[in-house]
């Protein structure tokens, strides 16, 4: 618990934006909708019932508690919501030692644990705030009550409700678990009593529950499972937010996450023994099935981390003379990345919400009005200000109509950003009194900041690696 709260404190970069967006943003909404009844944002996937409430419902109560105890600091709306994933993450590494150690012995369970602790892409994301991150610990812990051979926690009501809990939160949570649910099917004696007194009574009361927290706060019944699985695989629009070849999690997305583990998991699948097979299945199979979708993210296979951990730790366990230095390998090699990811890398986009905090609580707040002129989502909004501020952002929206020739507004903007400026802001009656955007963009906009009275006042380390859009800093322009 101290490891995973000293984690959460170690983790200051931005990762993606749904790790606000999806979460602290929407159950910043549903609490604090005064003194302004435009006291937060929903993207476009909420008003198309993509996304579900079950995930930021879970905020909205922190949220709610800190604000009955009138302690709705935005310090704290920031680092609650993220201690309690750390808390929760801390209980999932327990609860894979202890899942090991019936399987196996303490030894073998101790070199598991510590490979799980060790993981730079398990640090880097434990404790985000990501329905992604929540997916992976309930795989955690349910897999702690599925009933492999030689486990003797294992118990059906609990394990299923909780794979149905994690594909309330995020569909694609079910893709880990097809193979394991019909390898249970297949070695089940009583399969009618599993399908009846299990699978659909655990089904019926997760869904409906699901139902019932969307009708109250979409309005309407909705599925919001149905159109994620619409829009995402049979429609296929996510590759609107770009596409990679088939081969990807594969050469690059596995590779990368497991990282300087790797060869200890291959090392690992050699040496399991047979009854782990299920869970390189797992992994081969959930790898595949997301090899098929166009749009591909380093987050989308974390869920399968933890199994691939169990083939580390066997691994590491069966070296024998090498353990020790495989053992300070793996923590070196692992630290840096974990230290440079968590507080270096993509950290201008939460550091710059420190200014716009700033302006909170003046006697100019009113008169504020800031607008981020960067790729659209790159910063929190609400939620990391916390104060009824005038803010917008350039918007990008996929087209639902099918309209080939739709560009969206950030793509419209960055195709001739001075054009666009001085079209969009033609009175100065209209203009921001303050504009945040990446350092690539300042000399294309300069004539505009000259002419409008605009000047620097702070600069914001974001990324040593710039691409594209995204530039090195974050300048932040105020007009005088």
């Amino acid at each position: 618990l101290a490891l995973r709260t000293l984690n959460c404190f170690l983790v200051q970069t931005s990762f993606v934006p749904d790790e606000y967006w999806q979460s602290l943003e929407v159950a910043h909404r549903m609490v604090f909708k005064y003194p302004s009844p435009n006291y937060g944002y929903l993207t476009w996937e909420w008003a198309k019932g993509l996304r579900g409430y079950s995930y930021p419902l879970i905020f909205a109560s922190i949220y709610k508690a800190l604000q009955l105890l009138a302690k709705d600091d935005v310090h704290l709306l920031i680092w609650v919501p993220r201690l309690a994933q750390a808390v929760l993450a801390a209980f999932a590494d327990v609860k894979l030692y202890s899942l090991v150690l019936h399987l196996e012995n303490a030894e073998t369970a101790k070199y598991v644990y510590f490979c799980q602790l060790c993981s730079w892409f398990t640090w880097y994301s434990c404790t985000r705030t990501l329905t992604n991150t929540m997916e992976t610990l309930l795989t955690i812990f349910a897999l702690s009550y599925y009933p492999i051979k030689g486990s003797k926690m294992d118990s059906s009501c609990k394990y299923l409700a909780l794979v149905a809990l994690a594909t309330v939160i995020r569909p694609t949570a079910v893709i880990p678990w097809v193979p394991l649910v019909f390898s249970h099917f297949l070695q089940e004696q009583r399969k009618s009593d599993l399908i009846l007194y299990n699978c659909i009574p655990v089904g019926l009361v997760t869904v409906g529950t699901s139902l019932i927290i969307d009708r109250v706060f979409f309005g309407e019944w909705v599925l919001v499972q149905l159109n994620f699985l619409k829009f995402n695989v049979l429609h296929n629009l996510a590759t609107f937010y770009g596409s990679h070849p088939w081969h990807w999690y594969f050469t690059q997305g596995l590779p990368v996450i497991l990282g300087t583990h790797l060869p200890f998991f291959i090392h690992g699948c050699v040496l399991a023994p047979k009854r782990y097979r299920i869970f390189l299945l797992v992994v081969i199979w959930t790898v595949l099935v997301y090899s098929m979708l166009s749009h591909k993210e380093f987050r989308f296979i974390y869920p399968v981390l933890p199994f691939c951990m169990v083939f580390c730790g066997y691994s590491l366990k069966h070296l024998k003379a090498w353990k020790k230095s495989a053992a300070s390998f793996l923590l070196l090699s692992n630290l840096l990345p974990a230290l440079y990811t968590g507080l270096i890398h993509q950290r201008g986009s939460l550091d710059v919400m420190s200014h716009i905090q700033q302006l909170c609580g003046n006697s100019s707040q009113s008169q504020a009005f800031v607008f981020i002129m960067m790729p659209c989502h790159s910063t929190p909004f609400y939620s990391h200000v916390h104060c009824p501020l005038k803010m917008r952002f350039l918007q990008c929206p996929p087209d639902l109509t099918g309209n080939e020739s739709y560009i969206d507004e950030a793509d419209v903007f960055y195709s001739n950003p001075l054009g666009w400026l001085n079209k969009e802001f033609d009175n100065d009656t209209l203009l921001p009194t303050h504009l945040i955007f990446f350092s690539v963009l300042e000399q294309e906009v300069s004539p505009f900041l000259a002419l409008r009275g605009y000047e620097k006042t702070a600069t914001v380390f974001h990324t040593h690696v710039p691409q594209g859009r995204v530039g090195s800093h974050i300048y932040v322009y105020r007009k005088k």
